[in-house]
């Protein structure tokens, strides 16, 4: 969920993709999602369903997602999650429980034939199978796009990166991002148009906050890692911060209790990243070896990946890269 109350918070404005260059560390399994659900709700299952009934959706989304980056010279880093904290597991089972649901009713709308239905409900449906993690790194090695292995949250690893000057920009719908610390993030990558701009530092001089407050006015909203206080939204998580300075002075004040809430305060602060990683930014896309992978191994429709696959030998011309397959 990536705490959506914080967008009440956060300072974010458009800016024209023509303005952004660089490099963007990209929550991969938040973006990957997306393109996911999004080809699955829009697209014929046949144009991306193996002969053995395996779905491969993920494989036109990236072919479909890669070429805003190349259009616009940005390099894309995909940062992938590791293992989840323990702290998540509420949050994880929470979606199991909602998709189950989804299952459901899509069952249902089956037996009734209701095609809007199915079409929505099997978006919704859908998850990071292994066959789908596997065959996106796959695809993205041909396409020569950077990979970073996070130990845990893809997103608190991807501001790690900002932090440290490998790269220029968080990408990801989340605006637990801010919380990691990531300067600058960028936001509807994978939506029409122009993406968002969330600011860590105009964030915190219009609120007059420390980082640490902003984590603590987080945890008392609510995060994918806990329960906030019943009755604290945005505003009110912000004037009882300025009223008492730190989340420990605010429940004390009020007589509340947040479980775990020292362990989520320390996993923003100090999340579980790592140093150990490297990437060029010259990108040498292998195109031939890439579409057979995707036509040819995985059995998807030429005609559905024809114009991605256009439009990344196009940008990549145009911007010069020394080889193209």
């Amino acid at each position: 969920m990536g705490n959506a109350a914080l967008r009440d918070i956060a300072v974010i404005e458009e800016i024209p993709f023509a303005d952004i260059e660089g490099v963007v560390a990209v929550d991969a399994h938040n973006w990957l999602y997306r393109y996911l659900t999004t080809t699955v709700k829009w697209t014929d299952s046949s144009t991306y369903t193996t002969g053995d009934g395996t779905e491969v959706a993920n494989l036109v989304g990236i072919v479909q997602g890669l070429p805003k980056f190349f259009e616009n010279d940005v390099t894309p880093v995909m940062v992938f999650d590791g293992g989840p904290s323990e702290l998540k597991d509420d949050e994880i089972e929470s979606r199991r429980e909602q998709r189950r649901s989804y299952e459901e009713q899509l069952e249902t709308a089956r037996e009734e034939g209701d095609a809007v239905a199915i079409a929505q409900l099997e978006s919704r449906t859908q998850r990071l199978t292994p066959t789908i993690q596997e065959t996106s790194r796959e695809l993205l090695r041909l396409l020569d796009v950077p990979i970073v292995e996070a130990p845990a949250e893809g997103e608190a690893q991807a501001a790690h990166m900002v932090k440290r000057g490998d790269a220029d920009y968080v990408g990801s719908e989340d605006y637990d991002a801010l919380l990691f610390g990531a300067p600058l993030t960028l936001r509807q990558l994978t939506s029409k148009g122009d993406p968002e701009l969330m600011d860590l530092e105009a964030t915190l001089d219009h609120h007059d906050l420390t980082l640490e407050q902003l984590i603590d006015a987080a945890i008392l909203i609510g995060t994918d890692f806990n329960e906030g206080v019943s009755g604290i939204g945005p505003k009110t998580a912000l004037s009882e911060i300025a009223d008492h300075g730190d989340l420990w002075s605010v429940l004390e004040a009020r007589g509340d209790h947040i479980e775990h809430g020292d362990r989520v305060r320390q996993l923003f602060r100090d999340p579980n990243v790592t140093d150990d990683y490297e990437f060029e930014t010259a990108l040498e896309p292998d195109l031939s070896a890439a579409r057979e992978y995707v036509t040819d191994e995985w059995e998807v429709d030429e005609d559905e990946v024809a114009r991605g696959f256009e439009r990344i030998e196009e940008s990549v011309t145009q911007t010069g890269l020394d080889r193209w397959t």
